[in-house]
């Protein structure tokens, strides 16, 4: 039988849900689910999504991500795919992790966007010794939501959700965690059915245009790093190095670009060159300032 085709929008919001395989746990100790995290981190810089809320149990996991014009199922086979690949080199396994494909429920609402959020920081009250202190189990997002944690990996865009629950942030972070306690199953359940009634998502967000031509990006670098077009198209110095990373992060984040198609237009590169390079540029942009507002600069130059 076919699979049924995943329903998605590249403008929408995402309840994501990945579960393993009945027999093994998906993660089976902390550094699985701190591995987890970098390959979310990862992969958020790179599609330039947002990361609303996440809870990692130990054989599922939760994301609540704003696509922000990305390809969601672009992002998600890159965390998950990075994953297995780790997680069967560690176990020395073979063969599927995850079960089936991801699940995502389009957050439509205000309404639903609330439910959802409280209902993976309740999560963690499915273990005994964090049934009346979820905002301390570590791998969920809640310790982050109410100031009790800092978030060492700079992936929560907390703000977004707490601006529904009030305008002052302590009170609303007091509010927030009074309402997690009573968002389990039966009440997601609840809001989801509810959501088929007229309800729009009245929020105004920002969304990423993925529309720019990759030729714009290629003279975009070369005039930034001070180097000729054709450059790029050559090896072994580092500062061009830094330039073909560069560009293959801008390619891959906003024109959509299969790794193929990168490979084609800097001079027929292997796939996995491309995926080094793009692990490259990523690391520049984090801890380079001259380039970390290079997606913005762009944007300025050659925006429509």
């Amino acid at each position: 039988m076919a699979r049924k085709a995943r329903l998605k929008t590249n403008d929408a919001i995402y309840h994501i849900m990945c579960k393993s395989i009945t027999e093994v746990d998906l993660f089976r100790d902390d550094e699985d689910k701190k591995k987890y995290l970098s390959l979310v981190k990862k992969y958020k810089d790179l599609h330039h999504v947002k990361i609303y809320g996440y809870c990692l149990m130990d054989n599922h996991s939760h994301l609540l991500i704003d696509a922000n014009g990305a390809d969601i199922s672009k992002v998600m086979h890159g965390i998950n795919f990075s994953y297995a690949m780790y997680f069967n080199k560690k176990y020395k396994r073979e063969g599927h992790l995850f079960k089936d494909r991801f699940k995502s429920k389009i957050v439509d609402s205000d309404r639903y966007l609330r439910t959802v959020s409280l209902y993976i920081h309740n999560n963690p009250t499915d273990i005994s010794e964090f049934k009346d202190c979820p905002e301390k189990y570590a791998f969920s997002s809640l310790g982050i939501y109410i100031g009790k944690r800092r978030d060492h990996l700079n992936i929560v865009d907390y703000g977004f959700v707490m601006g529904f629950f009030g305008n002052d942030l302590k009170l609303a972070r007091n509010y927030y965690y009074s309402l997690v306690f009573g968002c389990t199953d039966e009440k997601l359940k609840e809001e989801f059915e509810f959501k088929d009634e007229k309800t729009n998502y009245s929020s105004v967000r920002t969304i990423l245009v993925r529309n720019f031509k990759p030729e714009d990006i290629i003279e975009f670098i070369a005039v930034k790093m001070n180097i000729a077009k054709l450059q790029l198209h050559m090896k072994y110095s580092r500062k061009l190095v830094e330039a073909r990373a560069l560009t293959v992060v801008l390619m891959r984040s906003i024109c959509n670009l299969k790794s193929s198609d990168i490979s084609t237009l800097l001079g027929n590169i292997t796939p996995a060159r491309v995926s080094k390079l793009s692990s490259i540029g990523i690391e520049l942009i984090r801890t380079n300032k001259n380039y970390e507002n290079i997606l913005e600069e762009f944007i300025k130059c050659y925006a429509q």
